[in-house]
């Protein structure tokens, strides 16, 4: 076996970039990256009634988003179908593989018969051993491997610890369909040997398919890779995960307004821990990896410590970064070439000198477009329900007070605006929250804001003294 690592990542292109399949992509470049080493990506297209080219296309772009790198050109499996039919061929003039004329409707009946006998359905082995010369006419044979009868196949996995399986148990699978198509556990194999493989890193159920591959690796003289197992992942409540308990495409969580790292940060304590670590650099993710400390029971993802480890990136992120991020994420979400529009150059201006305030708020970048949108709103400006509230008789008097006051400011500073608004409360005997309230409300179309000095501010003076007139009108 190469002394160097070399993990792979294969995907079959049926659709987007799941959140489990994310998680096996990040513990194979984590793997490979911590042991210096390779990650290679190899794109399992092999269903061509279900593979697409937009699956594909979703695969690779989540992986990049992620920012999970893979090592040379993605290796497209169908387009190795020659070499996996080559290596049947070679399994059957070996004797490791013999043909079968079973029709679907035998197939359909062995199926029964094992199930009405208390027994899993498999095939029976009916042509393991008849002549050839009782093949029906007109029947064009699929090849199946000559599984070992006797004894037990043995994974020694890195994850799950010693697996055993009786030969028994598994039957001589198709590796050649009729139509001369190669199924799944030979091309793995076969693109495994051939790309180099040492370890192979993915979800738990693939075990029998480990048994089944180690069987061929065997046949043919091959060294088995290492396999680790990882459990898959399970809803807060515990069942299998679900669209409702967020088993999304990665681009779903790009949308949503989450940061790459913090969900490479998520990912990785899903099954896997360094200690009490929490907040884990991806520069540590690496130094730290390994394959024993993946745990052998089921992750649960929970959307709640999600969103607190995405606010923290956010309060952690630099303000020009989070912009950069809200450049690339705006556009591509529903109305976002109107939303683009209407922020125009002035508003990321304004929206940069805001960010202090409002990422300290926001735990994803959706939530803090959405309470940035004061700054590009136009007047006069739309109130919440809660805003409606602290405008009232009394609130629209305050401000009507206030705003005389405000006009003489100088300069349009937080701290210039803050002494003005305190003296007025002084002198008027009203309590800040009195004031700043249906201030607030006034400039932002909402009860909850950044500081309202702060925003006052990024405003500027004329935009502030309009909004503020608007209500007082």
């Amino acid at each position: 076996m190469s002394e160097t690592v070399i993990t792979r990542f294969a995907p079959s292109p049926t659709g987007y970039l799941h959140i489990g399949g994310a998680r096996t992509a990040l513990f194979n470049w984590l793997y490979a990256k911590a042991k210096g080493g390779e990650m290679l990506l190899r794109i399992e297209d092999t269903d061509q009634a279900r593979s697409t080219e937009g699956a594909i296309l979703a695969i690779l772009d989540g992986l990049r988003w992620l920012g999970l790198d893979w090592d040379g050109e993605p290796v497209y499996q169908l387009s190795r179908a020659e070499r996996h039919r080559e290596i049947a061929e070679q399994l059957l003039g070996e004797g490791k593989a013999y043909r079968c004329y079973a029709t679907p409707e035998e197939l359909q009946t062995m199926r029964e018969k094992a199930r009405a006998e208390g027994r899993a359905p498999g095939y029976d082995g009916t042509w393991r051993d008849r002549d050839h010369g009782e093949a029906p006419d007109g029947v064009a044979p699929a090849i199946r491997f000559k599984a070992p009868r006797e004894g037990e196949t043995v994974i020694e996995d890195r994850v799950q610890g010693r697996v055993v399986f009786q030969n028994k148990d598994l039957d001589d699978l198709i590796i050649l369909r009729s139509d001369g198509s190669p199924t799944y556990n030979l091309s793995v194999v076969v693109d495994d040997h051939d790309m180099g493989i040492t370890h192979v890193i993915r979800g738990d159920d693939h075990l029998t398919n480990a048994a089944r591959q180690t069987q061929i690796f065997r046949a043919l003289g091959w060294e088995t890779p290492i396999y680790a197992h990882v459990p898959l992942i399970h809803g807060p409540d515990g069942a299998k995960l679900s669209k409702r308990h967020g088993a999304l495409g990665v681009e779903a969580y790009r949308e949503m307004g989450y940061l790459p790292a913090a969900l490479r940060n998520y990912l990785v304590r899903l099954g896997w821990s360094h200690g009490d670590a929490e907040i884990i650099s991806t520069e540590e993710m690496i130094s730290w990896f390994d394959l024993d400390a993946i745990g052998r029971s089921a992750a649960r993802f929970d959307f709640v410590k999600l969103e607190n480890l995405n606010g923290h990136y956010l309060r952690a992120m630099a303000d020009t970064e989070i912009i950069d991020h809200l450049k690339a994420l705006i556009p591509d979400l529903p109305d976002g070439g109107t939303l683009a529009a209407r922020i125009g150059a002035d508003g990321w201006r304004k929206l940069e000198r805001a960010m202090p305030g409002l990422k300290e708020r926001a735990k994803t970048l959706i939530e803090l477009i959405d309470s940035a949108g004061y700054l590009f709103a136009e007047r006069p400006i739309a109130l919440d329900d809660q805003a409606k509230k602290q405008l009232d008789e009394a609130g629209r008097e305050t401000l009507g007070a206030l705003l005389p006051k405000l006009k003489d400011v100088e300069p349009w500073t937080p701290e210039a605006l803050e002494a003005c608004v305190r003296a007025f409360c002084e002198a008027t005997g009203r309590k800040l929250g009195k004031v700043a309230q249906p201030l607030r409300a006034a400039l932002t179309g909402r009860a909850t804001s950044p500081g309202i000095f702060d925003v006052l501010e990024v405003l500027g003076r004329e935009e502030s003294l309009k909004r503020i007139a608007d209500q007082t009108q």
